[in-house]
């Protein structure tokens, strides 16, 4: 077989990181007179990682993530340096998940929370291969209500009680609908001790009662999710409010 007819024999085997780095490794070969089992090695390391990078890139494009290129390497701890930073890190092992617990981001916006709640949410698909889904509050809560009302309610919970680890961001930012209460606990429910929820909120978890307007279901709801919960307060400090009078400096002093 000729290199022509080689590529397409390891595409036709679904081969695609072979096929694309055979040509390469045959050169590479060639000039460092490499022994037969390194070529091999070589080559099957290249399917391997071109293999895991798809996997990666499949799960972060099924969280659906807000933006899924956010990292704890982007974010400065120092900036509010009473934030648990040794907790944060432990989360990112997965090991949390692993356990089937779950995490509660509290603090005023701007802090950060949602940064770091998609941060962890790519290091545990990074680091365990996790199925990660990430929901802003309101559309979660919307999504479940008009699941109701189109007769797939229970299809849409069972999407979002299967995965390893969901992500509820921002919950008390927006105006939520009139079931929401009886929806968030029924999900809380249906995880609770099977699976791992991150709930990131503006709001103390006091305020959840008159936030959800239900406070019998909200007490239920935190009993399972607190029982079982690393609590990260963020804050006081605001990363959007300092942005705008760096700004506004700045165009003072222009």
């Amino acid at each position: 077989m000729n290199l022509v007819e080689i590529t397409r024999a390891l595409t036709t085997l679904r081969l695609s990181g072979m096929a694309q780095a055979v040509e390469a490794r045959i050169l590479q070969a060639q000039a460092e007179k490499l022994a037969p089992l390194d070529f091999l090695s070589a080559l099957v390391n290249d399917e391997l990682t071109r293999r895991s990078d798809g996997f990666i890139q499949r799960r972060l494009k099924q969280g659906a993530f807000r933006d899924a290129a956010k990292k704890l390497d982007g974010f400065d701890f120092d900036f509010n340096k009473k934030m648990n930073r040794r907790l944060v890190f432990e989360l990112a092992t997965g090991a949390f998940v692993e356990r089937r617990e779950d995490a509660l981001f509290l603090g005023p916006p701007g802090t950060g929370k949602s940064h770091i709640a998609q941060a962890l949410g790519r290091a545990v698909i990074q680091s365990q291969g996790h199925r990660v889904l990430y929901r802003e509050a309101h559309h979660l809560l919307e999504e479940l209500a008009e699941s109701s009302l189109e007769g797939t309610r229970r299809q849409k919970l069972d999407a979002l009680t299967s995965a390893p680890l969901l992500i509820i961001d921002d919950l008390g930012m927006r105006k939520l609908p009139a079931t929401a209460a009886e929806d968030l606990l029924e999900l809380i429910m249906r995880r609770y001790e099977r699976a791992s929820t991150l709930i990131t909120s503006n709001r103390p978890v006091e305020d959840w009662g008159k936030l959800l307007g239900d406070n019998a279901a909200v007490a239920a709801m935190l009993d399972r999710l607190l029982h079982h919960a690393h609590v990260v307060q963020f804050g006081p400090r605001s990363w959007r409010t300092k942005g705008a009078m760096e700004l506004r400096t700045s165009e003072s002093a222009g």
